[in-house]
């Protein structure tokens, strides 16, 4: 009898637990669900269906998807444009992130500096644009323009912006130059957590400078940084859209700059066709998620 009310109680004491649990978790899963999970099955249902918002969806199968991979070239050039951002620009942003912030935890000040590299990430695309339009600006008054002319490189000015063949690696300049604020800050604070007994060990064991030091034993502290850094990274990559709006046009020169999210944009707040846009927005999304998927397999930390 008594091994039975101890089982009982310890019954309901595991399950006040697990209401406790649940009521914390109660908040998040409301929201996310909300603005999540419930967007997400309606831009799927949404793809499978012809709906230009003045009149009701009608159902269409797999049309729109056949008409996205078969039968629309900008699409094509959309996603060639995209995947070549994310290849250079997202690698190019983690590891400079990570540099950076390695060399700053080192040094005194260190907030001052990570003020100076976290501001470009937050700056709006209007702002930034003002400040690189100096530099590129297809004129022979812009910074760049007119430092090649002077030192004879170039005769005439370069339409760095107009011109298919430059656009895109202006607008990965400019990405990677505003992309390394959130994966920066959480790198940094990776290092303020490395654990100083072991780098003392380390340098007991035989570990004689720094580039051993960061190899062995912070980048394998750092698992869990690097993942949401490279997360990060190749969600911003594959959802580039202000950088080439606002220096290319919406679309740029012969789509040389227009990305996934540019296309889903016109389909869906131009055009007005919300099914074919939402087709594009679920190949972004596995995109997105297969590549995610990739990375957390990479730098998976060891349990």
């Amino acid at each position: 009898m008594a091994n039975a009310l101890n089982s009982t109680s310890s019954h309901q004491a595991i399950w006040r637990r697990v209401k406790l649990g649940y009521g914390f978790m109660l908040p998040f899963l409301v929201l996310y669900t909300l603005f999540t999970i419930i967007p997400i099955a309606i831009a799927i249902l949404t793809s499978f269906t012809s709906y230009s918002v003045l009149e009701s969806p009608v159902f269409v199968g797999l049309t729109n998807y056949k008409l996205l991979i078969f039968d629309d070239e900008i699409f094509l050039t959309s996603l060639r444009n995209t995947l070549v951002f994310a290849v250079v620009v997202g690698p190019i942003s983690f590891i400079l992130s990570f540099l950076l912030a390695w060399i700053i935890n080192n040094l005194h000040g260190k907030s001052l500096f990570a003020l100076a590299v976290y501001t470009p990430s937050i700056a709006s695309a209007v702002a930034i644009s003002t400040i690189w339009g100096y530099f590129f600006s297809p004129d022979r008054y812009g910074l760049i323009n007119n430092f090649l002319i002077n030192l004879g490189v170039i005769i005439k000015p370069i339409t760095w912006t107009q011109d298919p063949a430059t656009v895109l690696p202006v607008v990965m300049l400019i990405s990677i130059w505003m992309g390394m604020g959130t994966g920066f800050l959480a790198f940094l604070a990776g290092f303020q957590n490395i654990s100083k007994e072991m780098l003392e060990a380390g340098r007991i064991d035989g570990i004689n400078n720094i580039f051993q030091e960061l190899w062995y034993i912070i980048i394998p502290q750092m698992k869990p940084q690097l993942l949401f850094g490279a997360i990060m990274g190749i969600v911003n990559a594959f959802g580039v859209f202000d950088i080439p709006m606002q220096f290319a046009g919406l679309p740029s020169p012969n789509y040389a700059a227009h990305t996934v999210v540019a296309h889903l944009y016109d389909y869906s707040f131009i055009r007005f066709q919300m099914g074919y846009g939402a087709a594009v927005a679920v190949v972004l999304l596995v995109l997105t998620f297969f590549m995610g998927r990739v990375v957390m397999r990479v730098l998976k930390a060891e349990d």
